[in-house]
């Protein structure tokens, strides 16, 4: 008897479920474009580069400030590494000339 009603209940739960819902206007709201954190570090950093506040701004609400922390300095990272390779020097010292250090 009981299988019955478990039948009866799939058959009878989408149906219902469709007629509720029917005609109505959705009350969902529409969804906000996902940034992953690599997204968000480039317009952080290219926004503080142009400094352009609003961009900032924006940027920064796109992911956790651990997050976007985390993608900074992976961009950070990843700009010396390619900057060193095209300069032919080591990391160390184009971050030190970019940060305006002397070399060591």
């Amino acid at each position: 008897m009981s299988s019955m009603f478990g039948r009866l209940r799939r058959i009878w739960a989408p149906k219902t479920s469709e007629r509720s819902t029917a005609g109505q206007p959705s009350t969902r709201r529409p969804e906000k474009p996902r940034h992953n954190l690599f997204e968000a570090a480039a317009a952080y950093v290219s926004a503080c580069a142009e400094d352009d506040q609003d961009q900032i701004d924006e940027a920064a609400t796109w992911v956790s400030p651990e997050a976007l922390s985390f993608g900074v300095t992976e961009l950070a990272c990843r700009a010396v590494i390619a900057l060193a390779r095209e300069r032919d020097e080591s990391p160390q010292t184009v971050a030190r000339t970019l940060l305006g250090l002397p070399a060591v």
